[in-house]
């Protein structure tokens, strides 16, 4: 599983899948409203996912974790989440995000935090644009 992956497991982000059930399958259950066809052909529930609210969600964990600010600072974002920080950890992070050579400079870890954050809107969060922008 890549670093960034983990952040999205965290946030409860792309866990919404469309799956394909098959109708004679018992212990698969069917959406509410969903018919099933007398034929027994596989049916197609789609699940339309609703945009996880990153802000809301990281304001809520981060009550729990006074003094950090996840707004600005990809190390507290990431101790926000329960996650290790550290800089072999934040490594794998900018090569999951896209980023060159990483190193952890103050100028690499606010650029890891804005495409950190790009990514989770791109992957299905709703993340305010003057936080990724």
């Amino acid at each position: 599983m890549s670093f960034f992956n983990k952040i999205l497991s965290a946030l409860g982000i792309g866990h919404a899948d469309a799956s394909t059930q098959t109708a004679s399958d018992p212990s698969v259950a069917q959406p509410q409203g969903t018919t099933t066809p007398v034929t027994g052909a596989p049916t197609t529930a789609t699940t339309t996912a609703t945009p996880v609210d990153v802000s809301a969600k990281l304001e809520a964990l981060s009550a729990q974790h006074p003094g950090l600010n996840w707004r600005t600072s990809i190390v507290d974002l990431l101790k926000v989440l329960g996650l290790d920080s550290s800089l072999e950890n934040r490594k794998q992070l900018a090569a999951d995000v896209g980023l060159g050579a990483y190193e952890g400079t103050a100028e690499q870890n606010q650029a890891l935090h804005k495409a950190v954050l790009r990514k989770l809107a791109e992957n299905g969060g709703n993340v305010p644009a003057e936080l990724h922008n």
